[in-house]
């Protein structure tokens, strides 16, 4: 332990004990397998509190303290960049030793856009050794997952060896917005070392970080080390901690256009942090891809994540969550399905066929039209493309399946769980409604007014003429989206702020639709008083009741056609009582904020010291500080601030 005071340092000297005995050293065997390696532990007595009085010293410094004990290494660049290859700590567990890419970590700088990735002479580690990419997708339980493909011993693609096909993709949205804790697991995991990260490198800006190691072990959920005895296989890890936060399309462009044209992969898996995959849900998701070749994109079930002994349905909102994701699964999901066109696949959990997502040769396609967003979103922009920025799952979805001379369709896929944390208080629903409605909203009017796109891609007859179907039913959905507000309050409520300041000369486009549409209620009203008799007949007040709850039936019998019966027990009459919060409150709140375009849960950024740089001089070389592995205690403050630290705080 260091310490800045001099004085302090020799007080406290008789307190403190060896941290760790640093006697470990890599068989030089080529592979040798621990089947059960011992759990590290820290040896670290407690100091005691120091009888000195700490205002001389100031305040407690917040986050790690910057060690000052390092060495210069001299590093040869690698295409005029700043590659470098790390030892991995001492105490590192390694189940598996004496393969390289388990006993290094890679640490790249990288400088420029991600667009230019390979054209500014970056590599990855998977373009060294060669192998073929299946996978690509962000880490939340994968490794589960990956251990499964290696149990399918009788598959022509997967194996004992499946795992040299995946490739876990860990993009971080920003350097100070990633929590200390999820640093601590990757360290521990042996992705993520702070040491060689520079701020520049040959007076260029480093914009992202990028880390690589082939970890052989794994950390559950509840802190736990999991070794190959429990399943676990080795897993090849891309850790990219991006400088500055730029939002998720952003992550995105990384993931698709700077990895992606190196690895060439076949299926990339989206993950969002917090989404928890069953055991077997990415295998469901390529076995989609590799029985139909016209799948372009594919998704499972948005499970809400219950609690323990589902102890979180106690909250109605929760429960009303659930019973809204097990009905939009079961009746929508399988039926835009059953069309070849998902009005929308999953953020969370989703996955795409990397071909399929391919610009043509002029630059237009799924992926241009998507990353679109990144550049207008934040601008000078009109209400309408401000909103569409917040739902452009919706706008790939449907460049997708309308790609010019191409026939992809997307599918949904019975039994890939991926269980996600819903909102447990109001504010946080409502806030999170207002960018799904508006954002939903506007993106399904994007796909109307676009769709001669579908008549000029390569669908057969047949199926256009299902497309075209299911546009005339989307487009009854966004005419119910807009009126379901109360029309005649609505009218009123305009009257009202028209006439506040504006005279009628001025407004005379606003008074005259005002008058249109108070004129059609007026013929309404009419009809309605003429057959108000019939309505008043016993005959007729039945068939009005049978028709407001014929939905009930309709729920529990696809529920029960699905296998899938408990939400109709346990959260049907929260949802049932809280539909009028969904069919007012919410929609009423997301058009009354149009001109908010924010995602509603990102918190500010806070500014933390820049790291060192690094200038290349005329020998293509640099000097660059590093911790030495002897006097690093980074790994041990990981184990430590995980033993310590609450795990609801990761």
């Amino acid at each position: 332990m260091t310490y800045q005071d001099p004085e302090k340092k020799v007080l406290h000297q008789g307190h403190l004990n060896p941290y760790f005995e640093h006697d470990y050293h890599a068989p030089a065997q080529t592979i040798v397998y621990d089947p059960d390696p011992e759990t590290p532990t820290s040896f670290q007595s407690s100091l005691p509190e120091t009888p000195l009085e700490t205002r001389h010293f100031g305040p407690a410094p917040s986050g790690c303290i910057l060690r000052r004990r390092k060495t210069k290494r001299r590093v040869q660049t690698t295409n005029g960049n700043f590659v470098i290859d790390l030892d991995i700590p001492t105490q590192l567990v390694l189940p598996r030793h004496g393969e390289p890419e388990t006993m290094k970590t890679r640490y790249t700088a990288v400088t420029g856009d991600p667009d230019n990735f390979e054209k500014n002479g970056f590599f990855l580690r998977q373009n060294i050794s060669g192998r073929r990419t299946d996978f690509l997708s962000t880490m939340h339980g994968v490794m589960r997952n990956i251990a499964h493909l290696c149990t399918r011993k009788n598959s022509q693609t997967w194996g004992p060896n499946a795992w040299e096909k995946v490739v876990v993709c860990i993009v971080a949205d920003g350097r100070h917005k990633i929590h200390p804790r999820v640093l601590d697991c990757l360290t521990l995991l042996g992705v993520y070392q702070p040491g060689p990260m520079t701020s520049s490198f040959d007076k260029k800006d480093v914009t992202a970080h990028l880390f690589e190691y082939t970890t052989t072990f794994g950390l559950d959920s509840n802190l736990h080390f999991k070794y190959p005895d429990k399943g676990i296989v080795p897993t090849q890890i891309m850790f990219l901690l991006k400088e500055k936060n730029q939002k998720k399309i952003n992550s995105h462009r990384w993931f698709f256009n700077a990895f992606g044209p190196l690895l060439q992969p076949n299926v990339c898996v989206l993950l969002d942090v917090g989404t928890r995959p069953g055991n077997n849900s990415i295998y469901r998701l390529w076995k989609a891809f590799d029985v139909n070749s016209n799948v372009g994109g594919a998704c499972g079930e948005i499970a809400t994540y219950k609690g323990k002994n589902w102890s979180l349905l106690v909250n109605p909102l929760v429960a009303a969550q659930n019973f809204e994701y097990k009905i939009s699964t079961i009746l929508d999901k399988t039926t835009e399905s059953m069309f070849g066109y998902l009005s929308v696949l999953p953020g969370a959990f989703s996955a795409y066929r990397y071909i399929a997502l391919q610009n043509d040769e002029k630059g237009q396609g799924p992926l241009a039209s998507y990353f679109k967003g990144e550049v207008l979103h934040g601008r000078d922009t009109d209400i309408f493309t401000s909103n569409i920025s917040n739902r452009l799952q919706r706008i790939l979805c449907f460049e997708l399946v309308a790609k010019a001379n191409s026939s992809w369709v997307l599918k949904y896929v019975k039994g890939a769980i991926g269980e996600t944390d819903v909102p447990e208080a109001l504010p946080e629903f409502i806030s999170q409604r207002r960018r799904w409605l508006n954002g939903s909203f506007f993106a399904a009017t994007y796909a109307i007014a676009h769709v001669g796109q579908i008549m000029r891609s390569g669908h057969s007859s047949i199926r256009k003429a299902m497309l075209m179907v299911e546009t005339v039913y989307n487009i009854i959905n966004l005419i119910f989206s807009w009126f379901s507000i109360y029309m005649m309050a609505s009218m009123t409520v305009a009257c009202f702020l028209i006439s506040t300041g504006n005279r009628p000369q001025t407004t005379k486009w606003k008074y005259k639709l005002i008058a249109i549409v108070l004129s059609i209620l007026m013929i309404y009203l009419i009809f309605a008083s003429c057959c108000r008799h019939i309505w008043l007949s016993v005959f007729f007040i039945s068939f009005i009741v049978g028709f407001l709850t014929a939905h009930i039936p309709v729920y529990l019998l696809s529920s029960i056609l699905a296998f899938d019966p408990w939400h109709m027990i346990t959260s049907f009459l929260p949802y049932m009582l809280l539909s009028p919060t969904y069919i007012n409150v919410l929609n009423i709140y997301a058009f009354s904020n149009l001109d908010d375009i924010s995602w509603g849960t990102k918190q500010d950024s806070v500014v933390i010291p820049d790291l060192q740089a690094v200038v290349q001089d005329s020998q293509k070389g640099v000097d660059v500080e590093l911790e030495t592995p002897d006097d690093t205690t980074i790994y041990e403050d990981a184990l430590m601030n995980l033993k310590t630290q609450a795990k609801n705080d990761i």
